[in-house]
Parts: C-alpha cells; structure tokens; sequence
C-alpha cells in the first residue's frame, strides 16, 4: 500500500505526528499546534487557507481543474489534561497535558493527504482540524462560524483510531457509530441553620439522595428505542462544618444513549424528576449542562465507500454491531451533512485511549491517509 509521495515520506510524517505529540495543548487552547499545521500546510499551495474558525480551527481547501463534488475530511487538534507518563524522546513538554487520544496522529494523517491533493482532477477537498473536541466545543464553534458557510461540503469524513482492534483493521457501522452523551449539574439551593436546629433551615441533602437514585434508575424505569446509561460522576453537599446544617447540594451525572431521540427522552426525563424532587423538599434548583455530544450517525452510502475502499487496500474489515459507548462531536458535523466516521484499529495490546501511557502508533498512518485518499476518489 504506496500513499507516501515523493515530497513526503513516511519519516517526515512520523517527525511531525511526533512534534505535535511534543507540544500538546487542550480544547480551545490549541494556539501552537493550528499554527504547526497551518505551516505545514503552505508548503502545499491549498486554494483556500482558513484560520482561526470557531477559535483555533484550521480548514485548508483544495480545487480540481473541474468542477465535481466537495468532500471534508476533518480531524482535532486537542489534547487532554493528562500527564504522560512515557519516557520516550516526544513525550510532552507541558506538565499534566497529553495527546492521549491520538489525536497527533490524526492531524498527521489529514495534513499527509495535502500532498496528494495537489493535482486534483475535479472537485474541491477541504481538510479540517477541529478544535475542543473532547470538551465537545469545537464542532459546533466551526459549523456555526461565519467564516465556515463558504464552505458547504458534499460529503464528510472522520476517523478515530481504535486500541484494542487489529492493527490497521477497518471498523464501520452504518447508522449510529458514536454514542451521544452530555453532563447534566444539578443545583439544590436551600437555607443554611445551626446543625443542633436542622428545622430552621432548608437541608438538600434528602432530596440529593433522592435525585441520585432517581437519575440512577432512570434509563430502566422508561422504555427507550436502544440503550441509555446515566452515571452520576459527583456529589457535594453542604461544607465541612459539624456545627451547620447544610443549605446547598450538587449533583452531577453523564447522560448516554446510542440515538439522539433518546438523549432528548432522557434529557427531558431527567429534569422534570430533578424538579418534583426539589418542589417535594421545597428546595430552589437550577439545572445546566456541559460537555454535549450528539450520536455520530453514519450515511449508509457513505459507509458503503469505506467498506470499498478498504476492500480495494486489502484491509481487515469489521462491520461492528453496536455503536462505541464513547463520544465524538464529529456527530455535529454529520446532522447537517452526509458522512461518516470509522474506525482506525491502532494494536490488540495497545494502551487504551485516555490511558497516561497511550502514544498514536506510527504503524497505521499511511494507512489513514490511503483510506481517505481512496475515498475523496471514490466520492469525486
């Protein structure tokens, strides 16, 4: 499988997975690193270079001597605060602050198929590098930017590399890949009183009992279409203080379903009980939400594509039959336009993502850049 061209080869792509692996940045911080890429990519004369979209956001277009279809392919350029705990000549720079999901590797590959994009026969290929996506921001930041509008692709791609899966073996599923999820934070207001006269304030902490156990049992006490979880990630209650009786609580919980349908059931669920349970104790409440992620739902034709194209490359292919339990905002991107998001495997034994000790394996860059070489082909 040749996808390393003869102004890139594989050792200079390694170089830079490895330079961005160095100075790794988190969500809607990733000043440095869009500029690395934005560097990188000059070198290649893309008719349109973006920055600056939604933030630190980069999009480099590339047009065909003909007019033809537009295919986006996008990847991220966060790290997270994680500290590595490798030893080898790339770790991290920045103390507590890792690319732990592989997402060096991913802006690796995009920015490996600039090249190739260069003499393009038709069409447009805009090449993507999202920021925040693992607070679940930048997508959105992106989409809903002016700057974005001009725009409007055909077609959008994304992968995400998988340990666990054989290396280089492709992963696809059509309908919902990713799961949505989102983080729900509860706030019981009260009245704070001496701790030997609890009647002469308001205590939330019944009620913050109550609404763990309810958000708990939730995704079982309603029928929903396929599967829903709620964990509840965080409690506090009152302050340390033996001689108060408590006038505040919090609680916070992470919502998942495979289908957005569901999510907006379990949602809304989930706040009417949150508010009985509050009038029930007469307490205030207030209730907001944080880091939301919509299911990453796969067009069925563009699953088709990948499956072709890995078939043409000789690749292990793995139609998987549930959609992965974590999240991707990529599922933004796939509301608005036809796409789809597959699997990269990245090693059996390989450290899991999120792990300290997790580094994008080099191995199965140029096979990233081979998929979606032959898919920008396929759909032009």
């Amino acid at each position: 499988m040749n996808t390393v061209s003869e102004t890139l080869s594989a050792s200079q792509l390694s170089h830079f997975r490895k330079t961005l692996h160095q100075y790794p940045e988190v969500s809607n911080q990733e000043h440095q690193t869009a500029q690395r890429v934005v560097d990188f990519l000059k070198k290649y004369s893309p008719k349109q270079l973006l920055e600056q979209v939604g933030g630190t956001g980069v999009v480099a277009t590339f047009e065909g001597a003909q007019p033809g279809k537009h295919v986006l392919i996008r990847c991220e350029l966060d790290a997270l605060p994680i500290a590595e705990i490798n030893d080898f000549a790339h770790k991290s720079i920045s103390e507590g602050v890792g690319h732990k999901c592989g997402h060096d590797g991913h802006m690796a590959i995009v920015a490996g198929l600039a090249p190739f994009l260069q003499d393009l026969p038709k069409g447009k290929v805009s090449l993507l590098f999202q920021p925040a996506e693992e607070t679940g921001e930048g997508a959105l930041q992106m989409l809903d930017d002016e700057k974005f509008k001009a725009i409007q692709p055909d077609y959008v791609f994304a992968l995400h590399n998988l340990p666990g899966s054989p290396l280089h073996q492709i992963l696809v599923k059509p309908g919902a890949f990713s799961a949505a999820s989102k983080g729900m934070i509860v706030r019981l207001i009260g009245e704070t009183s001496h701790a030997a006269e609890p009647q002469d304030g308001k205590s939330p902490a019944l009620a913050m009992a109550a609404i763990v156990q309810m958000l708990d049992g939730l995704p079982t006490a309603h029928s929903f279409e396929d599967f829903t979880l709620i964990t509840v990630v965080h409690a506090l209650l009152g302050e340390i203080a033996f001689g108060t009786t408590p006038g505040y609580a919090e609680v916070r919980a992470t919502l998942r379903t495979f289908s957005n349908k569901d999510m907006q059931k379990l949602t809304n669920e989930a706040v009417s009980q949150a508010q009985a349970i509050a009038q029930k104790y007469d307490l205030g409440i207030e209730i907001a939400w944080t880091e939301a992620f919509a299911a990453a739902v796969n067009n069925v034709a563009c699953v088709e594509t990948i499956k072709k194209v890995a078939k043409s490359h000789e690749l292990e292919l793995k139609q998987v039959t549930a959609p992965m339990k974590w999240s991707e905002d990529f599922g933004q991107f796939t509301e608005r336009y036809p796409g789809a998001l597959f699997g990269l495997g990245a090693g059996e034994h390989h450290p899991q993502l999120h792990n300290p000790d997790y580094d994008f394996p080099d191995e199965i860059l140029s096979t990233g850049i081979a998929m979606f070489w032959g898919i920008i082909q396929e759909s032009l």
